[in-house]
C-alpha cells in the first residue's frame, strides 16, 4: 500500500506535523494519526436546502461504517443549494459548489471521500468535484421522500404543483383547494418522490457506478438508507487501501450505463447538463448526441410521474433501479465498474420485478422509445433536447406561430392578459434564460399556458427556450436551444408571427424565415435589456466563462482534472 495522502500532514517529528495533529486534538485519540485513512464525509445537510436536512444523520452512520474499518470520520459542511429556496436559481452556484468542495478536498488532509448528496444539484456538484481532485469517493445519495397523500389521492411532490396550480389559472380548481393540500405534500425527509432531477440523479450515480449497489432510490426514512450509510463508510476506507479512484473507475462505458438508465427510468432533462459536466472534469469525450444515439432506443420501463403515474417509494417497492436496469441488461456496458469494484452489470443478478405495473417488463413497455431526443435546426445550431415521454403525442410534429417573451419578467407580464394574440397552435417561445442571459439558467422553460386557453380546455402547447425545466415538470417544451439567445443565438432573432416547426421524429427544430433575413436581423432593445449584466462577484465570474448548454454549463477554467497534489506548506 502506498503512503496515505495525509502523512504529508501527520506523519514526522517536525514542527509542523506537531501542528497539523496538534489541532486536531480535540477528542481524536492519538492513533488517529498513525497511518489511519482520513475520511471526509462532504455534508450538502442545511436547513435551507430542506431536502437534504436529514444528512446530517446519514453523516453519523457513514462516520460509525469509516471506524469501524479503520479509518477516521471527518464531518465537511460544503456548499448546500436548495432547489426550492435559492433565488435566482441553484443552477447559478452549481459550478461554485463544485469548485468549492474540491478545493476544501484538495487543501486537507484527505484521503477519501464520502459525498453526501439529495437536492437537484448536489449530487452534480459532488461528483464534478470528486472526478477533477480524484480521490476515492462513494456517494450517498439521501432518497427520496415518502408518497403524501390529499383527500385519499397521492401528491407527486414538484408535478402536482405545477398541475393543481395550473387548474387554479383554468378556474377548476379554488384557490383555497389548492392551499388545502400544502400541508400533505411534503410527508416526510428526503428530496421529491417523482422522478424529478434528485431522484434521476441518485439513480443515475448508481448506474454511472458511484455508489454502492443497491443504496439509490432508497426512501430517506428507510432505516436501510443508514445501513448503506454505514456500509459506505467501510466501502471508502477499502477503496483508499485499493487506490480506487475516479479516473479509473468511471469510463464511457459508465457513462454509457448512465444513458441507458436516463431513458429506461424517464429521467429528468436536467441529467444531461449534469452528465455533461461530470463527464468534462474527468475527460470523458461525451457529447450531447451520445444521449439520443444511445438512448433513443431504449424503452421507458418506469411508470413514474411526470411521465407515468407512481412515485419513487413504489419504485423502491416493485424492485428498484437493479430491477430496471436487468431488464436491460445487454444495452449496458458489461466491463464498467462500480466503487464496490465489480462490473455493475455483475450486481443485477438477484434483481426482480415485484410489481409490473411500475416496473414494466422489456417486452411491455410503457413507451418503446424513451430517450431524450436532440434537436437541431436554424434555431438551435449547437442542439436543444426534448423529453418525449413527457409530451403530448400529437404535438410531437407541429407548426405553429410564434409568440415571443424576451425575459421572464416579460411573460409574467403577458400571459394572463386577455388580448394577448395566442392560439392553442402557438409556439410558446421564451429567451434570456439560459446560462448567460438569466444567468444560470433557471427552470423556467415549461411555460404556464395563457389562462383564457387553459379555460378553453388547452392543457399543452409547444414550448421552445434556452433554459431549463424542473425534472418534475411535463409538456411538449423544447429547451436547453444552444447557443442561448445571450450568446448570440438564433433565438434572439425570432419574432411574433414567424412560424416554428418542431419534427420530433427528424430531429428538427427551425424557425421558417430565410437564411437570408435571419442574417439581416439583430435583436431588439427589449431582447437585449432581457439579458443579465452583473458588475461584480460570482454572477459576473460565472457570464464571463459559462459554456453552453451542449457542454454542460461548466466554466471553462474548471474543465479537467487537477488532481490532489498541493505544492506548498501552510506555515
Amino acid at each position: 500500500m502506498s503512503p496515505l495522502r495525509s502523512s504529508a500532514w501527520y506523519a514526522g517529528r517536525g514542527r509542523d506535523a506537531y501542528i497539523h495533529r496538534a489541532w486536531m486534538r480535540r477528542g481524536l485519540p492519538g492513533s488517529a494519526f498513525d497511518g489511519r485513512p482520513q475520511i471526509a464525509i462532504a455534508n450538502t445537510a442545511s436547513d435551507l436546502t430542506p431536502c437534504n436536512s436529514h444528512l446530517d444523520e446519514v453523516a453519523e452512520h457513514v462516520k460509525r461504517g469509516v471506524w469501524e474499518a479503520g479509518g477516521v470520520p471527518l464531518n465537511l459542511p460544503v456548499v448546500s443549494l436548495g432547489e426550492t429556496q435559492l433565488r435566482p436559481t441553484a443552477m447559478l452556484w452549481r459550478n461554485m459548489a463544485a469548485m468549492a468542495t474540491e478545493e476544501m478536498l484538495r487543501g486537507n488532509p484527505i484521503d477519501g471521500v464520502v459525498l453526501l448528496g439529495g437536492c437537484d444539484k448536489t449530487i452534480p456538484a459532488l461528483l464534478m468535484a470528486a472526478a477533477s481532485v480524484d480521490l476515492p469517493a462513494v456517494v450517498v445519495p439521501g432518497g427520496p421522500m415518502l408518497t403524501g397523500t390529499f383527500r385519499g389521492v397521492p401528491l407527486g411532490c414538484g408535478t402536482d404543483v405545477w398541475r393543481l396550480s395550473e387548474e387554479v389559472r383554468a378556474g377548476t380548481l379554488s384557490r383555497d383547494d389548492f392551499l388545502a393540500s400544502e400541508s400533505s405534500m411534503i410527508r416526510s425527509r428526503g428530496h421529491c418522490n417523482t422522478m424529478g432531477t434528485a431522484s434521476t440523479m441518485g439513480l443515475l450515480a448508481e448506474a454511472l457506478g458511484t455508489t454502492l449497489p443497491g443504496t439509490a432510490g432508497l426512501p430517506a426514512a428507510d432505516s436501510r438508507l443508514l445501513a448503506q450509510a454505514h456500509e459506505s463508510g467501510r466501502l471508502v476506507v477499502e477503496m483508499v487501501a485499493q487506490d480506487r479512484r475516479p479516473r479509473g473507475l468511471f469510463t464511457r462505458g459508465s457513462f454509457n450505463n448512465s444513458i441507458v438508465a436516463l431513458a429506461a427510468i424517464g429521467g429528468s432533462t436536467n441529467a444531461v447538463v449534469h452528465l455533461l459536466a461530470i463527464a468534462g472534469r474527468l475527460g470523458v469525450p461525451l457529447t450531447l448526441d451520445d444521449f439520443d444515439r444511445i438512448g433513443s432506443a431504449v424503452p421507458l420501463l418506469v411508470d413514474l410521474q411526470p411521465a407515468g403515474r407512481h412515485l419513487m417509494e413504489d419504485l423502491h417497492r416493485a424492485g428498484g433501479l437493479a430491477a430496471v436496469l436487468r431488464e436491460v441488461i445487454d444495452l449496458l456496458d458489461p466491463e464498467a465498474l462500480t466503487v464496490a469494484g465489480r462490473p455493475l452489470v455483475e450486481t443485477l443478478d438477484t434483481a426482480r420485478i415485484w410489481d409490473r405495473e411500475v416496473i414494466r417488463s422489456r417486452d411491455d413497455p410503457l413507451r418503446p422509445h424513451a430517450g431524450i431526443a436532440v434537436l437541431r435546426g436554424n434555431l438551435a445550431p449547437n442542439g436543444a433536447i426534448i423529453k418525449p415521454a413527457a409530451a403530448s403525442p400529437h404535438l410531437l410534429n407541429h407548426r405553429g406561430r410564434a409568440v415571443v417573451f424576451d425575459s421572464i419578467e416579460d411573460l409574467r407580464a403577458r400571459i394572463d392578459d386577455p388580448a394577448l394574440d395566442v392560439a392553442a397552435d402557438s409556439v410558446l417561445v421564451l429567451r434570456g434564460c439560459g446560462p448567460r442571459g438569466y444567468p444560470g439558467m433557471p427552470e423556467v422553460s415549461n411555460l404556464p399556458l395563457p389562462t383564457k386557453l387553459l379555460r378553453a380546455g388547452v392543457r399543452d402547447m409547444v414550448r421552445v427556450c434556452d433554459g431549463r425545466m424542473s425534472g418534475t415538470a411535463y409538456g411538449t417544451v423544447v429547451l436547453h436551444v444552444s447557443p442561448e439567445a445571450a450568446a448570440g443565438g438564433p433565438l434572439a432573432l425570432v419574432r411574433t408571427g414567424d412560424v416554428i416547426s418542431l419534427d420530433i421524429a427528424s430531429r428538427r427544430i427551425d424557425v421558417e424565415v430565410p437564411d437570408e433575413e435571419l442574417a439581416q436581423r439583430t435583436p431588439n432593445e427589449a431582447t437585449l435589456a432581457g439579458f443579465a449584466d452583473p458588475h461584480r462577484g460570482w454572477e459576473r465570474l460565472y457570464i464571463d466563462h459559462v459554456g453552453q448548454a451542449h457542454t454542460g454549463a461548466d466554466l471553462d477554467f474548471l474543465v479537467g482534472r487537477s488532481g490532489s497534489e498541493v505544492a506548498r506548506e501552510s506555515h
